[in-house]
């Protein structure tokens, strides 16, 4: 069964829909974090409340994953006693670490930007893989396949309104932080799911993650007083994406290299860019050859980047 179930989970057109998936997700979360922001009336230099809100979320898309989880497997998850300590660490890399920055850099620049940024999400998790935890090789048709994708990453942001060559350290520094936590944390999914089930690693380091960022966001003085229906929803949205994007892309992660996986993140600043430019206003062109074309680059590097072998580096990594 289990032999059955990584044949079905390595099939390029499972990867490819399944992956398409968890970005066209991921890209909402772009402007519906900046919505959130708005309904509940957090304002962009109060990172008190920004953490609050991420705390809120995470918690909650660990609830919606463990109760899922459960359900799907018609028993209670829970976690091996010699699972927690990596739980912890995955907690403190993906959720407190990554959203701690991502957050605070989102309500500093656009999110034009902050998909850009995020494009580079893939070079890190492959140079992570690769050349720190040698989990597969670092082959030329990864970095050729890396460089088109983020081409189209970037061609995608010219006409944006939002993007600027401005930059600053709570900004896009803080982004950019966020962006290298995100890549080791998808390296120590798949790492870590050698020995745990990538939903229980999912379910419970969102919910540690997010009662951390919770007590952080509180004891600092952070407070959301403004709610409403409308942030009601887009909070329980936000707990949802994180919860179905991520416990996929880890089950994906699980059975492929990373290379395989996290190259399909290019699409997630595509979706994000888009989804920007149409609820926040961010460009009035959304939809034009410009984008065609960086749809066609992002396209061939992740056709390259999945043509290489997937030659995997056996030496024990940490």
């Amino acid at each position: 069964m289990d032999d059955q179930k990584s044949k079905i989970l390595t099939n390029n057109l499972v990867v490819c829909v399944l992956a398409i998936l968890c970005c066209a997700l991921w890209g909402s979360a772009f402007p519906s974090v900046k919505t959130g922001y708005r309904l509940f009336m957090i304002s962009a230099d109060d990172y008190k409340s920004q953490i609050l809100f991420a705390g809120i979320r995470f918690f909650f898309a660990g609830v919606l994953t463990i109760i899922f989880g459960s359900l799907a497997s018609r028993s209670i998850l829970k976690p091996r006693r010699a699972s927690w300590g990596k739980i912890l660490k995955l907690c403190m890399v993906q959720t407190v670490l990554q959203y701690l920055f991502f957050y605070i850099g989102l309500a500093h620049t656009s999110g034009v930007k902050a998909s850009i940024i995020t494009g580079s999400n893939v070079f890190f998790s492959i140079i992570i893989a690769s050349l720190i935890f040698r989990q597969e090789a670092l082959t030329w048709k990864k970095v050729a396949g890396c460089i088109l994708g983020f081409t189209g990453v970037v061609l995608v942001n010219l006409n944006g309104a939002g993007l600027t060559w401005s930059m600053s350290v709570l900004g896009e520094g803080f982004m950019l932080i966020a962006t290298i936590a995100c890549a080791l944390a998808a390296v120590l999914i798949k790492h870590y799911s050698s020995f745990e089930k990538p939903v229980i690693l999912c379910g419970y380091q969102f919910l540690c993650g997010g009662f951390l960022l919770i007590i952080l966001g509180f004891v600092s003085g952070g407070r959301i007083d403004h709610i409403t229906g409308p942030g009601i929803a887009i909070l329980i949205y936000l707990a949802f994406l994180s919860a179905t994007a991520y416990t996929l892309w880890s089950i994906l992660l699980k059975h492929n290299t990373v290379s395989k996986v996290t190259v399909w993140g290019f699409a997630i600043p595509i979706f994000g860019v888009v989804l920007s430019m149409l609820f926040l206003g961010e460009s009035q062109n959304a939809f034009n050859l410009q984008i065609l074309a960086a749809l066609i680059f992002v396209c061939l590097g992740i056709y390259i980047v999945n043509r290489s072998k997937p030659v995997i580096n056996r030496e024990e990594y940490p």
